[in-house]
């Protein structure tokens, strides 16, 4: 197989696999771009991108060309953008009619597999930041995830029927979260009572609702990126500490025991068949970890990670 056809399929499997992230309440899209490896690409990526487009509207209708935008253009990662955000397209059309009936039905169960995935993917930020950590980064860590604990302690809001204008807002903070390994933009608008009429509007093709939702997401990706971009190129190691104590704290959300007002509850049931799950879990991630390693070594894709950091983790 030609390598760039390699690339580009793995490429859209690594998509589908942040896609249906997205589609699951306390799972994170950017958790999950960190564990395949294509987090800093899609961050620096969307940022240029959201400059590029800004530079487009400003400076054509002034007659200054597009130059500035095309420099901008220039340095995003198509052949990783572009066959990642096609996978996700389809990955979150196909969670939503797949994935989300599952979680419905089997709560406690993915819950388990999902928190033995996010607890194991720590190693990824952790290494990433480097070793060892200082005790400033520890207290760090740690408030993100008290913070990120707290937060997703709120009982969330009956499904609503939001105006458009409204669902362009929520989208904006939902995207704002899509970015944010541990922060799941999906349980921001489970929260708010907006996660059933999203879902329903993906499920019977909403093309006004999904328009002013892509819209505003659009418009949030572009204010928020830009910062995250600029975190991760002056302040990395702090930005990825941060990263680990959000992804910490987000593991509340996927507790198998809370009620519907995510009140957490004391173990019940088969709690053996829940451990394995969680287990279950956290072997998958160490497997994908060694196939994207081996992956990397071999030439067919580029990783955010440094191969050295992986092979130790």
């Amino acid at each position: 197989m030609n390598h760039a056809v390699g690339r580009a399929i793995v490429n859209v499997v690594r998509g589908g696999l942040i896609g249906v992230a997205e589609v699951i309440p306390g799972v994170s899209g950017g958790t999950i771009a960190l564990i395949v490896g294509v987090y800093e690409s899609l961050i620096d990526g969307a940022g240029h991108l959201a400059r590029g487009v800004a530079n487009l509207v400003v400076d054509v209708p002034r007659g200054r060309g597009a130059r500035r935008a095309r420099t901008h253009f220039s340095l995003v990662k198509w052949a990783v953008v572009l066959p990642v955000g096609v996978g996700m397209l389809v990955a979150i059309v196909i969670a939503a009619a797949l994935v989300a009936p599952l979680i419905e039905s089997h709560p406690e169960a993915t819950k388990a597999v999902f928190a033995g995935l996010i607890a194991t993917s720590l190693i990824v930020p952790i290494r990433m930041a480097g070793l060892p950590w200082r005790v400033r980064d520890v207290i760090l860590a740690f408030g993100a995830a008290a913070l990120t604990f707290f937060l997703m302690g709120f009982a969330p809001l009956p499904p609503a029927q939001p105006s458009l204008i409204l669902v362009g807002v929520a989208a904006a903070f939902a995207v704002c979260a899509l970015v944010l390994p541990g922060v799941s933009g999906s349980f921001l608008l489970l929260t708010v009572g907006m996660y059933a009429p999203t879902l329903g509007a993906v499920n019977d093709r909403n093309f006004a609702y999904l328009g002013v939702f892509v819209l505003g997401a659009l418009i949030g990706l572009g204010f928020f990126v830009s910062g995250l971009q600029w975190l991760l190129a002056n302040h990395h190691r702090l930005t990825l500490v941060i990263m680990t104590g959000l992804m910490l704290g987000s593991l509340r959300a996927l507790w198998p025991w809370q009620d519907e007002q995510n009140v957490l509850l004391a173990p019940s049931g088969n709690v053996g068949a829940y451990v394995g799950l969680f287990i279950a879990g956290a072997v998958g991630v160490l497997v994908l970890i060694v196939i994207e390693l081996r992956l990397a070594k071999s030439g067919l894709i580029e990783m955010d990670v440094p191969e050295k950091t992986l092979a130790s983790a």
